[in-house]
């Protein structure tokens, strides 16, 4: 051992010292079973649904109730310790990746489905319990939850508060925000808060419009009051083929201008359809350069009418074959496809990287053809699915995230994306939520002043900046470098885009 230098980095010094004061006071406010620190139990909360970026918490707590969540929030404001909430980990931009010196706050635990009130078509449900679920437990009073991510199956509905998910049927039924009434939770210092109410309006501001898709910025939440709808009698789809991707984005528009709102309305390419049918076999055209799936719900009569009108101003577009769902068995297999898209392209590729922007209807062609030339660019494929109705995308960037080249080339790819949508009059996220993955895009759509109101938001909530920092609002110094980055690179195509 002689001349070894056994020397321990600061850092070290300073995360094992942060983690052992911060467990301390813990301790006292959970059961032995609900606190976890060591590697190997807290290794499994490194990262959510966006693998591509890691980081190991200080220590992860699971409380059980309200009152543990309270003393949790109490202790880490005292010790000024960032504390990350996380849900079912399902989120796909990073917004649950944890802070090296934080707490990630897990409230898996919150499972349980407190109130169906069938009379007045509410579901009072804790933070953890599954998007689905909800839907499962009013079915025997023939209502259901509409707001349906791809992963309901999976991810809960306090992640869908803090992203505000839509899903295929957001277009007739709405997002999150659309289908909240009330949102209960605790601010950091550990104060219980309300937003929103069960009856038409709530006393003083209106923040529940603030708080939905705030990505555990402003408040962690425990308990959501949602909206419940009646199940339509029947429901009917469309699978429309197209031989031009700039004839199903005409299709899209022209279904909406003709003033049908379908209860769903979605579009993949061809690299799409060909994993998902590959994967599901959902009777998919493989010919075909796009499809359209259109959906319509409600009385059988209003079916018909709707599904007849639907396949008229598809046929006028262009289309090329139009299959109508015979039976609610064959509605289902129509949608397998487009709802198994995710893992259909986890089999193409060891990694991909999911994009969520949003731009006018009118430019979904021209989006895709420039995605197709972007593939080009970087040297990477990309299969794309759309919630056609709204503009929102989700293009799929295939990658291997062991190839440090890869991620690098896939991040740039990204990126553009996000700044062509933006160049195109959209939005760099609709659903998935801006976490750490859209800050620099951040930077592309909103101006220095636009993002210190944002700020200034944040710190009426927050002023020590401990809920979830780092995430979903850039810096001024990150707009600078990111800025300088792009003209060092040559990447600042679009003159009408903010300068940093």
């Amino acid at each position: 051992m002689g001349g070894m230098n056994t020397a321990i980095a600061p850092d070290v010094l300073e995360r094992a010292g942060r983690q052992a004061q911060v467990v301390r006071a813990l301790q006292a406010a959970l059961p032995a079973h609900a606190l976890l620190w060591s590697r190997e139990d807290t290794t499994p909360y490194e990262c959510d649904g966006l693998t591509a970026y890691r980081e190991r918490p200080l220590v992860v707590v699971l409380p059980e109730t309200e009152e543990q969540v309270q003393a949790v929030l109490r202790a880490c404001h005292a010790l000024e310790v960032p504390v990350v909430a996380r849900g079912a980990g399902t989120g796909l931009s990073g917004g649950a990746m944890p802070h090296k010196l934080g707490v990630t706050l897990s409230l898996a635990k919150f499972n349980r489905i407190v109130k169906i009130d069938a009379a007045s078509r509410t579901a009072r449900v804790q933070c953890g319990v599954r998007n689905l679920a909800i839907s499962e437990a009013a079915a025997p009073y023939d209502l259901y939850y509409a707001p349906d991510p791809s992963s309901q199956i999976a991810c809960t509905i306090g992640g869908n508060v803090a992203e505000n998910s839509g899903g295929v049927h957001c277009l007739k039924y709405g997002m999150t925000l659309h289908n909240v009434m009330k949102v209960r939770g605790f601010t950091v210092e550990g104060e219980a808060v309300e937003f929103g109410s069960e009856a038409l309006d709530a006393p003083g501001y209106e923040l529940l419009g603030i708080v939905i898709g705030s990505e555990g910025m402003l408040a962690v939440t425990t308990e959501v009051t949602v909206k419940l709808v009646p199940r339509p009698q029947l429901a009917r789809c469309i699978m429309a083929s197209f031989d031009d991707v700039r004839k199903a984005g005409s299709a899209v528009a022209a279904v909406i201008a003709g003033g049908i709102i379908p209860a769903g309305l979605e579009m993949m390419d061809k690299p799409m359809t060909a994993a998902v049918e590959d994967f599901v076999h959902a009777g998919y055209d493989l010919s075909a350069e796009a499809i359209l799936l259109c959906e319509s719900d409600g009385t059988p009569e209003e079916v018909e009418e709707e599904i007849g009108r639907m396949s008229e101003v598809l046929r006028a577009a262009g289309a090329t074959a139009i299959s109508v769902s015979r039976d609610e068995a064959e509605r289902l297999r129509f949608w397998s496809g487009r709802k198994n898209a995710f893992p259909a392209s986890g089999r193409m590729s060891p990694d991909y990287m999911c994009m969520d922007s949003t731009i006018p209807r009118k430019r979904l062609a021209d989006i895709l053809l420039a995605i197709q030339q972007m593939e080009i660019k970087y040297g990477l494929r990309c299969a794309n699915v759309f919630h056609a109705g709204d503009g929102n995308l989700h293009p799929l960037i295939l990658f291997d995230a062991n190839d440090a080249d890869q991620l690098h080339r896939a991040e740039l790819f990204g990126a553009d994306i996000l700044e062509t949508s933006v160049a195109m009059g959209g939005t760099v996220t609709g659903e998935h939520g801006v976490g750490v993955e859209k800050l620099n895009s951040m930077c592309v759509q909103f101006s220095a002043a636009e993002n210190e109101q944002m700020f200034a938001v944040k710190r009426a909530f927050d002023p020590k900046a401990l809920l979830n920092p780092g995430k979903v609002i850039p810096t001024l110094n990150r707009c600078a470098e990111y800025g300088k980055m792009l003209v060092r690179g040559g990447r600042i195509a679009h003159p009408e885009l903010p300068r940093f």
